[in-house]
């Protein structure tokens, strides 16, 4: 998946969550979930935004796993709406698949990255390294 794609995937994401949460009970418990989903659905899509955003690739690892923080926890607001009884699960199973989905595709980019963050050369201990 390319960095546009996933993009675009993380965004949907957010647009359909939207109705989701308006079909919430308004009762305190529905607007408390419904408030904690929406500030952590939308800030999947915004932050994988600021991590394509990054200066390098450290960065980008690092931003990452702020946006795999944050799908986690839109998957829990989720899986919480369907065991609280909140709404059915045939209302919120797709939902709860494609944030699985970004999840693992985010623990498979950080895992790819990772590898090639050993390899490089870490700039401050090549300088801490030099003899005067």
């Amino acid at each position: 998946m390319t960095e546009i794609e996933m993009i675009h995937r993380t965004k949907r994401f957010a647009l359909h969550v939207f109705p989701l949460i308006e079909a919430l009970p308004r009762n305190r418990t529905g607007q408390i979930i419904a408030h904690q989903l929406r500030r952590s659905a939308l800030s999947v899509g915004a932050n994988y935004r600021a991590a394509c955003r990054g200066r390098s690739k450290a960065e980008f690892y690092s931003k990452l796993g702020v946006v795999e923080e944050e799908a986690d926890e839109s998957l829990y607001w989720l899986e919480l709406i369907v065991e609280g009884g909140l709404l059915s699960k045939n209302k919120v199973e797709l939902l709860i698949k494609e944030a699985s989905e970004i999840v693992a595709i985010i623990v498979a980019s950080r895992k790819t990255i990772s590898r090639g963050l050993a390899t490089t050369p870490n700039r401050k201990s090549q300088i801490a390294n030099r003899k005067s």
